[in-house]
């Protein structure tokens, strides 16, 4: 048995969850998806930061695949004014398969905004776009994690497309073993408990 615990591992497809005490406000109580990861660095995006701007303002040709609600969402604070699309594949869809598309993991893809989205309607269940992203240089994310500013845990495919009235923070910890799981119970400031 090892003394030292094994280091988290990130990968493309996890999630990061802030912890409670990280106040940075671009990032307080956020999920963030990782899109990618590898040497050059990890993009990813926040998944529970919903905008007030309807896609229909803004790609209305894609509020029709757009999962309720059918709003931008804050990808993260790094390009804020370049859009990124993720979709999910239909059950019995091939990621691979999808054109326009590239495969994240699971049956989550990035999804190209040059494409018809006509032609997508038979392969995804839905879409979720995001104004900018969050991204990290190859060993910053490393750091930050191995300070404790993150929590790593395996992402769901419908964690991507999860409502506004879903607290995504809460149901992804919550679903986290113990000690994890008690984290979804902490009241955020503690000065005001």
């Amino acid at each position: 048995m090892s003394a030292h615990p094994e280091p988290t591992v990130l990968k493309t497809g996890s999630l990061l969850v802030s912890v409670p005490e990280l106040l940075d406000p671009n990032f307080r109580r956020t999920v963030i998806y990782l899109v990618a990861h590898g040497e050059d660095g990890t993009v990813g995006v926040v998944l529970n930061r919903m905008s007030e701007t309807a896609v229909q303002n803004v790609l209305p040709a894609w509020a029709g695949l757009t999962a309720r609600p059918q709003a931008m969402y804050v990808g993260g604070p790094v390009q804020p004014s370049s859009a990124m699309c993720l979709g999910v594949c239909r059950p019995g869809v091939d990621p691979r398969e999808v054109p326009g598309t590239v495969p994240v993991t699971g049956s989550v893809v990035l999804v190209s905004l040059d494409t018809d989205p006509e032609e997508m309607r038979g392969y995804l269940s839905g879409i979720r776009l995001f104004a900018g992203r969050a991204g990290w240089t190859a060993d910053q994310l490393r750091s930050e994690v191995d300070d404790g500013a993150w929590r790593v845990v395996p992402g769901r495919d419908g964690d991507v497309l999860a409502g506004a009235k879903t607290d995504l923070w809460f149901e992804v910890l919550r679903r986290q073993p113990w000690p994890d799981r008690l984290a979804a119970y902490h009241p955020g400031d503690l000065e005001r408990n």
